[in-house]
């Protein structure tokens, strides 16, 4: 008889994502031998055969673990996850857009009637005399043809399911992703319910090693192509957008290493469960100017501010979405 311990059941779905957070799996390198020794995959549509209606017919809580990657955008995201809510033990939102929104969130600062007609009608590139815009169902003689329906709204995987733990990043840092699937296979003790892993509650600017002086008084923004960076000075203290006073660490600082301000990808820490609110309030205490029309002239100077302070968690926000006149 053998003691060999199980192999646990892992599956991976793509959302509505870029498909970035599929590679970061494959990117653990060698560790991929330890996740291989330790797991079989059931489900993953880019790299196994495995049909919806296999996963329909597995025992309800056959998957140990479940990587859901990419947001809820139309009605198959949603069904599958349902579906793998269902079949899992562990749920995982992995990655900006499970977690978030990410970037296919920005979609929330417009309606769907609004990206159907720049998409198909509008758009410099597209000829559509009739102003065809996809159908749910067509009918055709050999039958009905269907696409899934499109949301309004993009959501995060836990504004449709209950979520059990968060990895999060565009993609995550992959020691992480191993770290917390290793903890799972040895049975370590998991945080509770609902926690976010692979990262810390300290901000980027927390952690970070670059220069900070006392005074931190900004006098014009600037875009990165304007700055020369010396490679050691706070970027916000050269006048450049850098999400780190409202980003957790966890990332390994790896676009700051790489002399580029932090984006935001991982997210708020729960001290600040805001990203744009935090940003707006640290940029406030920064600027260098007391009369209104100054401020507003420097506040001016950030280009798109919306897009930038919420580029990986408008979904997930506060404000969650644009309201649109007819929405």
């Amino acid at each position: 008889m053998s003691n060999e311990k199980p192999k646990l059941k892992l599956a991976v779905y793509w959302g509505a994502a870029c498909g970035g957070c599929c590679v970061s799996v494959l990117d653990v390198h060698e560790k991929l031998f330890d996740v291989v020794a330790a797991a079989d995959l059931v489900f993953w549509p880019i790299a196994l055969d495995t049909k919806y209606a296999d996963v329909e017919a597995m025992d309800d809580g056959y998957i140990d673990v479940t990587l859901f990657n990419g947001a809820v955008r139309n009605s198959e995201n949603k069904h599958i996850a349902k579906l793998l809510r269902k079949k899992t033990k562990i749920l995982v939102a992995y990655g900006s857009c499970a977690h978030l929104g990410g970037i296919p969130g920005l979609a929330n600062f417009n309606n769907r009637e609004q990206i159907f007609e720049r998409v198909y009608i509008n758009s410099e590139s597209t000829v559509n005399k009739k102003k065809t815009i996809p159908l749910t169902s067509f009918k055709v003689p050999e039958g009905t043809l269907t696409l899934p329906e499109f949301y309004n709204d993009v959501r995060p995987l836990d504004q449709v399911v209950d979520v059990d733990y968060y990895l999060p990043g565009c993609p995550p840092q992959t020691e992480r992703l191993v770290d917390v699937f290793m903890a799972i296979v040895t049975g370590a003790e998991l945080p509770p319910n609902g926690s976010v892993v692979g990262a810390s509650e300290k901000t980027q600017c927390d952690e970070c090693k670059r220069i900070k002086t006392d005074k931190k008084r900004i006098r014009e923004f600037k875009r990165p192509t304007e700055v020369i960076d010396d490679g050691e000075t706070c970027f916000l203290e050269q006048g450049l957008i850098c999400m780190g006073p409202a980003t957790r660490c966890g990332c390994g600082f790896r676009c700051i290493e790489g002399n580029s301000p932090c984006r935001g990808c991982y997210g708020p820490p729960s001290t600040s469960p805001d990203p744009g609110s935090k940003m707006m309030s640290a940029i406030a205490t920064m600027i260098d100017y007391d009369k209104p029309d100054e401020i507003a002239k420097i506040v001016e100077q950030i280009e798109d501010p919306a897009g930038t302070f919420y580029r990986f968690s408008l979904p997930g926000s506060i404000l969650r979405r644009k309201l649109i006149e007819n929405n």
